[in-house]
């Protein structure tokens, strides 16, 4: 088997995009020998921010001089982002060997897995081969019926926030929603919430309690941001003072500062992490898409915020940056998000918006998007194919002098990175 045929395995295994329920997983981990079993798992699920919070806590912990493993979706560019040991992503060939040992048990399986049940194993396999110390391990949708949720423990359990999301699969309120991310709260296991929402938090105590677990709050009142520009953010958070951080975005900070929380009660439990080894994990950290500079001629910036709290903070994080300055907006959407609500908030920010079609079957046609924007009074183009708006974007950019802001489904991030390249 070669990458070729192994992705196309992956990819075909099972188009249902959701299938709740962890029986498959547990039968295709239990004919692995249950690789899981091996290795201890940092969980963390939310609605926003657990990417970078799972880049942050893995960079520190790389920096300690721990074997890390990640196991984070969807990927951005390439597919083997997805599993990583010590920042660097599997290899095409350990991909191909673990995919031809699950394939066969896959196939034989009566109810055949899911496409990110299969691609959970595989990870799961891939880290215990390698012996990972630790694996900082996010969920993919959910938490309760998520199949990183096979596993039978963690040394901790971290909620990131909770936000109106993927409503059809986990529930039309808050508290429905956080009851589902909190099903990865382990008995006996403490947990860190790291929201604001006072309904999702009742949520999550209630079952912090049944499964007798300590659930900590991030207290962030002593944040203090000492300068936050494209180049970087400096900030103090109680005892750590001038901590450094590349990632850029406002909701960074709160990120970063859910990672330092983390890391106190990490070493309460006895995984040692040395301040040093703290600053410089998290100067370290990287994370695709996430108010990422693409360019600098013309300005070109990339937020995969795709939910209304998301978008949110990467509206806040534009006027942070750019004060009153409107920016030109280029974006697009799947069908399935609160694409009325992200449209106008998008239009506090947009000079002009350049609508895009993502290349999915549940995206949203850019006219309907563009529709959105005109009804706010906002000139407003669609395009038929991703180039051309990539290219007419930057064109208007060139010729107003004004920032671009790609924003919107993750999907179009690999297309727009390779298109602005041409440039």
């Amino acid at each position: 088997m070669n990458i070729t045929e192994a992705l196309e395995y992956i990819h075909t295994v099972n188009w249902t995009f959701c299938k709740p329920g962890l029986e498959r997983t547990y039968e295709l981990c239990s004919q692995l020998g249950n690789p899981q079993n091996n290795l201890k798992f940092i969980h963390v699920a939310g609605t926003n921010g657990k990417g970078s919070f799972c880049s942050m806590l893995s960079s520190v912990l790389l920096a300690q001089g721990y074997k890390v493993g990640l196991y984070t979706s969807p990927y951005i560019k390439c597919f083997n982002e997805r599993m990583q040991i010590n920042g660097e992503m599997i290899s095409d060939d350990e991909l191909c060997k673990i995919t031809e040992k699950i394939k066969p048990v896959a196939d034989k399986m009566q109810d055949k897995p899911t496409e990110f049940e299969l691609v959970t194993a595989i990870a799961f396999e891939y880290f215990s081969r390698n012996k990972c110390d630790y694996v900082v391990l996010e969920c993919g949708l959910g938490g309760r019926l998520d199949s990183t949720n096979v596993i039978n423990t963690s040394i901790l359990s971290v909620i990131t926030g909770i936000s109106l999301d993927h409503t059809s699969i986990l529930g039309n309120t808050v508290f429905e929603i956080a009851k589902e991310k909190a099903g990865i709260i382990k008995s006996g296991v403490p947990c860190l919430w790291c929201g604001n929402s006072g309904e999702a938090y009742s949520s999550i105590k209630a079952i912090a309690q049944e499964k007798n677990s300590l659930l900590y709050l991030v207290d962030r009142s002593s944040v203090n941001v000492k300068s936050s520009t494209l180049d970087g953010t400096f900030f103090d958070f109680e005892e750590y003072k001038n901590v450094k951080i590349n990632l850029l975005g406002e909701y960074q900070v709160i990120n970063a500062v859910n990672v330092l929380s983390a890391i106190k009660i990490l070493n309460n439990l006895g995984v040692v992490i040395d301040e040093s080894s703290i600053y410089i994990g998290m100067k370290n950290a990287t994370w695709l898409a996430r108010f990422e500079k693409l360019s600098s001629d013309p300005l070109i910036i990339f937020d995969g915020g795709h939910n209304p709290e998301g978008v949110d903070l990467c509206v806040k994080s534009v006027k942070n940056y750019f004060g009153k300055e409107k920016l030109i907006v280029l974006t697009g959407i799947l069908a399935d998000k609160d694409y009325s609500y992200i449209g106008k908030k998008l239009g506090e920010i947009a000079s002009e918006v350049h609508c895009i079609t993502p290349i999915n079957p549940r995206a949203l046609p850019a006219q309907d998007y563009s529709n959105e924007f005109s009804k706010q009074g906002i000139q407003a183009y669609s395009y038929n194919t991703i180039d051309k708006g990539v290219k007419n974007a930057i064109k208007r950019a060139k010729e107003s002098g004004k920032a671009v802001l790609c924003t919107g489904s993750l999907y179009l991030y690999s297309h727009i990175y390779d298109e602005i390249k041409k440039h």
